[in-house]
């Protein structure tokens, strides 16, 4: 690292099992430095038709049960070795949200992985941590995940 410290840790998590080493190494970078996480899923718009009307409700009910499964876990692991987190469920375009909170409350260290739930590698990378990492004002650590997992 290059010496600053990093009291304000956000884990980007989209809930996949993916994601499980970046939320590992997150979680020992705010043990070491003494840091505070904050876990953040964000609820991508779901596009749908005025002929769907009906399927929405329960799209809308899958999606905040994922989320905040996601955020538990996290919220949990860090819990476990006496670390303080909060856990977050934002509205919107992924990468969007994650920069507009990251750059609001002071972040001082974004970690996230590479492989979304699609477990196409490039696809994540391709989408919302490439778009993070280049249009983030601080530090990105991305962790790559593995494919077999």
């Amino acid at each position: 690292m290059d010496g600053r410290t990093y009291k304000k840790i956000m884990i980007a998590t989209d809930g996949s099992r993916h994601v499980r080493k970046a939320i590992e190494a997150g979680i020992e970078l705010a043990r070491l430095t003494g840091g505070r996480l904050y876990t953040v899923y964000v609820i991508a718009p779901a596009g749908y038709s005025p002929r769907d009307f009906g399927w929405e409700e329960s799209l809308r009910e899958f999606l905040e049960t994922e989320a905040k499964k996601a955020v538990t876990f996290v919220e949990d692991a860090g819990r476990a070795v006496g670390l303080e987190v909060e856990p977050l469920i934002l509205e919107g375009h992924p990468a969007d949200k994650i920069l507009e909170f990251a750059e609001q409350e002071g972040m001082d260290l974004i970690v996230m992985g590479t492989l979304g739930r699609t477990g196409l590698d490039r696809f994540l990378l391709g989408s919302v941590a490439e778009k993070v990492v280049r249009h983030s004002k601080v530090p990105v650590m991305v962790v790559k995940g593995e494919a077999g997992e």
